[in-house]
């Protein structure tokens, strides 16, 4: 089992390789948005009404993704880049809805025009979500805006397909992220490989990939089988699939009930940050033997933050998975508890 890290940029690469990572499991690409000279494009993007404003957005987009890619891509030589496709909670690109709220306010009683906040604020009202985590957001958002995927798609084949011709090794393993139904998986799949062959045929060279996805909701653990017959891989996002089957809003539970469940030993620890192996643990093993049972050659790994934690380490190595990914400064920490569960095994 290999241990990997989490990383955004050249910079997170630099300090994975230098603590030993043996690849990149979780490339976050919303985290390359937040960047001020991005912001506004991105918005653009999310704010479009026509897929022509969108496009003009996306375009913009496109040049700056590849530079991403083709320095992390470089930066990472040989080994292995897992890039998930854009997974984020729209709101969190968006202006403050109380700060456009206070703006008009304060325009209108000043008697100035106020038009152009009323309009911001009508479209964030109308893509405001009751539960944004679980609203419009990974593969939904693919699928709902294709477009976005595909440019993303495009960039990364781009800057691969331009490193191999100047002789450098590369390994895109792109993944599609939160499915809970095979035919998201299927559709999205369907494509992204399209754009994936044709950013080939115009580079006039073929490079190795692999399309799987990130295994968050159990749904898609229980109904694994169906899902391997489109995935290469697994990536279990520890970090969601625990929400989604305790049925605890992370953020509301660590800070209200969770430190109470451990004193008074309702719970052994706490889930986010040792994995339960019980419960979220069963389902990854589960979905790891009903994936193998159909496509022998499936890959998988743990690319939340129990990654880094030894006794998730561990678990992992016993259930056989390929990998585990997490931040680069605990790669030394999982590097060890990795080594002492093949002693252990033994």
């Amino acid at each position: 089992m290999t241990v990997e890290a989490n990383a955004d940029t050249p910079k997170d690469i630099e300090n994975a390789l230098k603590f030993g990572a043996q690849g990149v499991g979780l490339c976050r690409t919303e985290h390359m948005f937040m960047d001020p000279d991005r912001l506004p494009w991105v918005q653009k993007m999310i704010i479009a009404g026509t897929a022509e404003a969108r496009k003009e957005a996306l375009d913009k987009l496109l040049p700056m993704q590849y530079a991403d890619f083709y320095a992390m891509f470089k930066a990472l030589g040989d080994l292995p880049l897992t890039v998930r496709l854009l997974d984020p909670p729209l709101h969190e690109f968006l202006p403050s809805k109380v700060e456009l709220i206070e703006k008009v306010a304060t325009k209108k009683a000043l008697g100035q025009d106020c038009s152009e906040d009323a309009k911001m604020l009508e479209i964030v009202e109308g893509l405001s979500e009751s539960n944004p985590m679980m609203g419009l957001r990974g593969c939904r958002l693919g699928l709902t805006y294709p477009e976005i995927n595909e440019m993303q798609v495009r960039a990364i084949f781009e800057a691969c397909c331009d490193l191999a011709k100047e002789g450098h090794k590369v390994h895109p393993y792109v993944m599609i992220p939160l499915i809970g139904h095979v035919n998201e998986l299927k559709t999205a799949e369907d494509i992204l490989v399209r754009v994936a062959k044709d950013v080939m045929a115009e580079k006039g060279i073929e490079i190795e990939y692999k399309f799987g996805t990130m295994i968050e909701i159990p749904r898609a653990a229980l109904t694994a089988d169906k899902v391997a017959e489109h995935a290469e891989f697994f990536s279990f996002g520890t970090n969601d699939l625990t929400q989604m089957t305790f049925g605890y809003s992370r953020d509301d539970a660590e800070g209200k009930f969770l430190k109470n469940y451990v004193e008074q030993k309702i719970l052994p620890a706490n889930p986010f940050e040792t994995l339960d192996q019980d419960g979220v643990g069963q389902l990854i093993e589960m979905a790891m033997e009903k994936g193998k049972a159909v496509n022998p050659k499936l890959l998988g790994g743990v690319c939340g933050e129990h990654g880094g934690d030894p006794d998730s380490v561990k678990f992992c190595h016993r259930i056989g998975l390929n990998y585990v990914s997490c931040s680069p400064f605990r790669v030394p920490q999982a590097k060890l508890a990795a080594a002492q569960a093949v002693v252990e095994a033994k």
